[in-house]
């Protein structure tokens, strides 16, 4: 398959990947997981939804837990560079025929979201409100010391498409997947705005559904910190994968699972990508050091289960990728 090619001059400005909205079915327990143990802030709270960030974080959410009798995904969303991006967004959105709408989101300024051609919900918006800095108030440090909100992986049925169009939005790919051989098809997709390994990422599988999102945390020690704390507080069998550290992108992992199975990656030292000249990286499908530098593949919950968005279907992938999967 070919790869895109980088666009430095999008129809609109994307600086990066900014919250996400989650239906849970249990709002005090899903808080008992994120606030109490995982260690995010909430800012606010009203009967159905609650509001968090990590401390990095100056804007007044990155994740939103909203009520839901279903789990799901709401949207995913993005902070773009002015208001005059969002209007270039609407004229993108409408050549296209994509459904599209201004909607009020609480705590956030003029907010487009569009139905992307796959059937993804995303938001954009420029402005939302600012809270107390964080960053230095170490008393307000718990679980894993998350600083912020990093990056979405998406599983993909349409993979190549995918990551054309949003190759169009000015994301470019830093690292790849594919198979060998000379028809070789990609497999798994890195992108980025803000100039590390990803802000977006695509995944071949059943979809569209959120795969998991990520923040970033200070290093590798909050990691295992974070498993010992899991492990001795009733969430031993939340802990779905890892520690490790990636091949891809050189990040060390943990990914955990909430009370409703949404994945959470917990992510830290990847490296800088915002050379202009950046060329991505290849891995063999078939490399066990990709998923894993140290060799040790991925359980087969997390090729097989993510999160549907609501009200989209998945569909099945256009093909079947010959992954190495953990007996």
């Amino acid at each position: 398959m070919p790869l895109p090619k980088h666009v430095f001059t999008p129809p609109f400005n994307i600086v990066r990947s900014s919250h996400v909205v989650l239906g849970v079915r249990d709002l005090d327990k899903s808080l008992a997981f994120y606030e109490k143990t995982l260690g995010l802030c909430v800012e606010d709270r009203t009967g159905d939804a609650a509001y968090l960030r990590a401390v990095e974080e100056r804007q007044h959410h990155s994740l939103v837990l909203r009520k839901s009798t279903t789990p799901s995904c709401e949207r995913i969303g993005f902070k773009v560079a002015s208001e005059e991006d969002l209007d270039k967004a609407v004229a993108f959105f409408s050549a296209r025929g994509l459904k599209h709408a201004f909607v009020d989101a609480p705590f956030q300024g003029r907010t487009l979201v569009v139905t992307d051609p796959f059937g993804m919900p995303v938001e954009f918006y420029h402005t939302m409100e600012k809270r107390e800095r964080l960053l230095q108030l170490y008393a307000r440090y718990q679980g894993v010391h998350a600083q912020r909100l990093d990056h979405f992986n998406i599983f993909s049925p349409e993979l190549q498409n995918a990551i054309d169009f949003y190759a169009l939005l000015g994301f470019r790919m830093t690292e790849y997947t594919e198979e060998d051989g000379a028809n070789g098809r990609i497999v798994a997709a890195w992108m980025h705005r803000k100039g590390n390994v990803h802000d977006l990422a695509f995944t071949n599988g059943t979809g569209p559904r959120l795969h998991h999102l990520a923040f970033w945390v200070p290093s590798p020690i909050n990691i295992i910190h974070i498993c010992d704390v899991m492990a001795s507080t009733g969430y031993l069998e939340n802990m779905e994968r890892g520690p490790g550290r990636h091949g891809i992108s050189n990040a060390f992992f943990l990914y955990v699972r909430d009370p409703d199975g949404h994945r959470t990656e917990f992510y830290a030292s990847d490296y800088q990508t915002m050379d202009p000249d950046h060329e991505p990286l290849r891995w063999s499908v078939r490399d066990p050091r990709r998923q894993t530098l140290w060799g040790q593949p991925a359980p087969r919950t997390w090729f097989e289960e993510g999160s549907q968005f609501l009200g989209t279907p998945p569909r099945d992938a256009l093909f079947k990728a010959d992954v190495i999967i953990a007996a």
